[in-house]
C-alpha cells in the first residue's frame, strides 16, 4: 500500500498517517488541541510530539482551554517539570496563552472552527503534489491565518506551524497523489 513519503515505517507514525492525518476538523476544541500540539512541535519532529500526545492531554488538563486560560504559576511550574510534554518554557506559557486567546476569539466569533475554517473559504484545498520534494510549507492562506492569530493574541503560530495545521486539521490535503489517503481524503473534504 502505497502512502506518503514522510510517514516511514513507525506503527504510531503511520497509524497518524492512515487515520487521522488530512481528515477534517470542525470541532472546536479538537482544533485548538491539534493548534497546541502543532506549536510544541516547533523545531522538532513531529513524531516526538506524537510519542508524547497522551502526556500533552493529561499534563493539560485534557487540553481544555477553559482550564488551561486559568494555570498559574505553579501549575506552569509543575507543566515544566513533567517529562511527558516537551519542557519548553516558552511553549508551556504559549499554551496558556492560547487558551486564554481562544477563549476571548470564541467570545467574539462565536466559533473557533468557523473563524479557522474561514482561511480557506469552508471548502479546504487540495494540493497534488507527487512527492514530498514538491512540498510546500506555507500559503497564502497560512500566512494569513498566522497574522490573524496573532493580532488575537496567540503565540507560536508561524505561517509554517499554522500550515501544519492546517495539513492535519484536513484544511488543506496534501497526501501524495499516489498515496491510498489522497483520494479517501478527497471525498471526504467534498
Amino acid at each position: 500500500m502505497k502512502r506518503c513519503s514522510w510517514c516511514g515505517e513507525d506503527p504510531l507514525y503511520v497509524r497518524y498517517h492512515d487515520e487521522q492525518w488530512g481528515v477534517p476538523v470542525y470541532n472546536d476544541k479538537e482544533l485548538f488541541a491539534q493548534l497546541i500540539l502543532e506549536g510544541a512541535q516547533a523545531g522538532l519532529s513531529w513524531i516526538t510530539i506524537l510519542r508524547k500526545k497522551e502526556g500533552y492531554y493529561r499534563a493539560f488538563d485534557g487540553l481544555t482551554p477553559e482550564i488551561m486560560a486559568h494555570y498559574q504559576e505553579t501549575k506552569i511550574q509543575e507543566l515544566l517539570e513533567d517529562e511527558a510534554i516537551v519542557r519548553n518554557k516558552l511553549k508551556i506559557r504559549a499554551a496558556v496563552t492560547n487558551a486564554q486567546a481562544y477563549l476571548k476569539l470564541t467570545e467574539e466569533e462565536g466559533s473557533f472552527s468557523n473563524f479557522l475554517w474561514s482561511f480557506v473559504a469552508q471548502d479546504g484545498r487540495e494540493n497534488n503534489f507527487q512527492s514530498k520534494k514538491e512540498s510546500i510549507v506555507n500559503s497564502p492562506e497560512s500566512d494569513m491565518m498566522s497574522k490573524e492569530l496573532k493580532k488575537r493574541g496567540f503565540k507560536f503560530v508561524g505561517s509554517t506551524i499554522c500550515y501544519a495545521f492546517m495539513q492535519a486539521v484536513g484544511m488543506v490535503n496534501d497526501h501524495d497523489l499516489d498515496c491510498f489517503r489522497y483520494k479517501e481524503v478527497a471525498r471526504i473534504t467534498k
